[in-house]
């Protein structure tokens, strides 16, 4: 009898101490969880403070944190959100932190730009987040990777931009003479944001594959491929903005889109393979086919890898017609509203003889090169940019209560930098920073608080090729009318997706010489 006693204390014992262990594990866990971030924060401020780092001035959050959030998300929405930034930093200064569902560091200060892209470049990438919410249309190429990845897409593209590819104009010509017949000679309204688009695309991939789209014809295929193309990039805008939320993005048309403008590159990247086949079987096919530069071809010569072309080409394809057809549009949006600008601009290219501009011509030409950088510095082609931190690292500049001393940036903290903001800076630009005047360039140098086109490692390879193709095409366009009148009377409205352009396109009538 004093057995089984015995056994059934013994098992309710057991029982009590079974529950206790399982109510005990939450607390052990809840303790273990303290401890791990009180000693991270001890970490985080021995690292602060032996970088003598103080606070930046910190925005109230509203609304449980997520109220500047709900502001942007409206202001994204009414085209407004680059003044809506602009005016945050006027109230709390150059450098910040703020709310937008998580702790984010806002900067417009061009030492801490300079940092994060140059100085402290291994201290930054673009982010989880930002690269996989990019990922299901570029892949992991050039704008969409980090670390190893990004550095062999770099290494992989940059020999293809040499300086011989970029100065042969009749790359662009063809293209440009193509938007010319498509503007009216009768006066009539056009849009000309629609004519940059298509022609950029034209060009790009004409450049890229070696075969243009020719969506300047009636009967080309931009029907497909261009417009699946436009549709993926707006689904990618989403998904960024949504950032840790975008796997709750469902959308059946832009999954589809995808899929088939990535299709649609792939028969190219075929080709290439195919040609880099005839080229070891045959050298008299490798000469034929060298004969003609294409961009594809080249690349194809450092990797067979389908994935890799495949992404690579969707990359610069994006960069290569957007950052072109955005400078175009903006700039002839201001042209139409400034005859002033357009008559100097006008007797500049007017002064170099010939139709058709050389290489050389472009360079020359001192008001076109003011004027598209001016449009560059109000209307950035990627106005807001973010990176994140991927240890603990500092901004030399923005904390303390005159904002000299360093900021402190914990691991996995984004950083935001406003280049639309930080281009309109008075202290850089004068006291007329918001008003559109080329002549300012004359003899400014603003450094590292203008960067139209990033900078750093990772500044835009295709750089020199937008600009030449931009200032062709104006030269060209300028030479071959007379004046331009504004169609469209409203200020203009920012369209945010991966790239910046005019939300109500660019109405105008140009009128022939």
């Amino acid at each position: 009898m004093e057995a089984v006693k015995t056994k059934t204390e013994m098992i309710v014992a057991s029982e009590n101490l079974t529950h206790l262990i399982a109510a005990l594990i939450p607390s052990v866990i809840l303790a273990i969880l303290v401890i791990k971030k009180g000693l991270r924060a001890l970490e985080e401020w021995k690292f602060a403070r032996k970088n003598q780092c103080r606070k930046p001035p910190v925005a109230p959050s509203r609304f449980l944190g997520v109220g500047r959030m709900i502001a942007l998300l409206s202001a994204m929405k009414e085209c407004e959100s680059l003044e809506l930034i602009r005016s945050w930093h006027r109230q709390y200064g150059k450098t910040y932190r703020m709310s937008l569902g998580r702790t984010v560091t806002m900067t417009i200060e061009p030492k801490n730009v300079q940092t994060i892209l140059a100085l402290k470049f291994k201290d930054f990438d673009l982010g989880y987040y930002r690269n996989k919410s990019l990922s299901p249309l570029l892949g992991k190429g050039i704008f969409s990777s980090d670390g190893e990845i990004w550095a062999h897409s770099r290494a992989l593209l940059r020999p293809n931009f040499a300086r011989s590819q970029i100065a042969d104009i009749e790359v662009y010509e063809k293209h440009v003479s193509s938007l010319i017949a498509n503007i009216p000679s009768d006066g009539s309204t056009v849009d000309m944001q629609d004519l940059f688009f298509r022609m950029t695309i034209d060009s790009a991939t004409e450049f890229l594959f070696g075969e243009s789209i020719n969506s300047l014809d009636a009967n080309s295929q931009e029907s497909t491929f261009a417009n699946n193309f436009n549709m993926s990039q707006d689904g990618l805008a989403i998904r960024t903005r949504m950032g840790p939320l975008m796997a709750l993005h469902r959308d059946k048309a832009f999954t589809k889109a995808t899929i088939e403008a990535r299709h649609f590159v792939d028969q190219f990247v075929q080709r290439a393979i195919d040609y880099q086949a005839a080229s070891g079987d045959s050298k008299e096919t490798a000469k034929a086919l060298d004969q003609r530069y294409i961009f594809l071809y080249e690349l194809s010569k450092q990797t067979t890898d389908r994935t890799v072309l495949t992404d690579q080409l969707l990359n610069i394809l994006l960069a290569g017609r957007d950052t072109t057809a955005s400078l175009l549009s903006i700039t002839f949006f201001v042209l139409s509203r400034r005859p002033d600008i357009w008559s100097k601009l006008r007797e500049d290219v007017l002064k170099f003889e010939g139709e058709r501009p050389s290489f050389e011509d472009l360079k020359s030409m001192t008001y076109l090169t003011w004027v598209m950088n001016e449009t560059l510095r109000l209307y950035p082609v990627v106005p807001l940019n973010t990176r994140m931190a991927n240890k603990d690292t500092y901004l030399p500049v923005g904390g303390g209560a005159d904002g000299k001393d360093p900021v402190f940036v914990p691991k996995g903290q984004e950083v935001f930098y406003s280049v639309y903001s930080m281009h309109r800076l008075p202290e850089v630009y004068g006291t007329d920073a918001t008003e559109y005047r080329p002549e300012r360039w004359a003899s400014l140098k603003p450094g590292w608080a203008y960067i139209p086109f990033n900078g750093g490692p990772r500044i835009c390879i295709g750089q020199q090729f937008a600009l030449t193709e931009a200032g062709y095409t104006i030269a060209r366009i300028v030479r071959q009318f007379k004046s331009i009148e504004c169609r469209d009377p409203r200020p203009f409205k920012e369209s945010l997706t991966l790239t910046m352009a005019s939300k109500n396109g660019t109405k105008v009538a140009l009128i022939p010489t």
